[in-house]
């Protein structure tokens, strides 16, 4: 493994990092190992799924939000001036007159 990459994608491969420690670790169980690696990487996966999923909620929410800010006083706007005409027909413009 090139170990001058900065690539995020570029995982550490087990064996790298125990070669790279220098330590000895034939006295341990390989299932065990394995077994263990494996529920802290998925514990670990699911604590960044979850930070995801919040941080997406949290942009989405803005976002809505903010169209909303953004749009609502044309709407009030627009409901009122349609409430005022619907409830109040003197105000509603008349059909022009036809001749006679």
């Amino acid at each position: 493994m090139n170990h001058d990459s900065h690539d995020p994608r570029d995982i550490p491969i087990l064996t790298d990092a125990v070669e790279q420690e220098g330590r000895a670790y034939a006295f341990v169980d390989a299932k065990e190992v394995h077994a263990a690696v494996v529920s802290e990487t998925m514990k670990l996966a699911d604590s960044l799924l979850h930070q995801a999923a919040k941080d997406i909620e949290a942009t989405l929410f803005e976002r809505v939000f903010d169209q909303l800010k953004a749009q609502l006083p044309e709407l009030v706007d627009r409901v009122l001036r349609e409430h005022t005409l619907a409830n109040n027909p003197t105000d509603k413009p008349e059909a022009p007159e036809e001749p006679v």
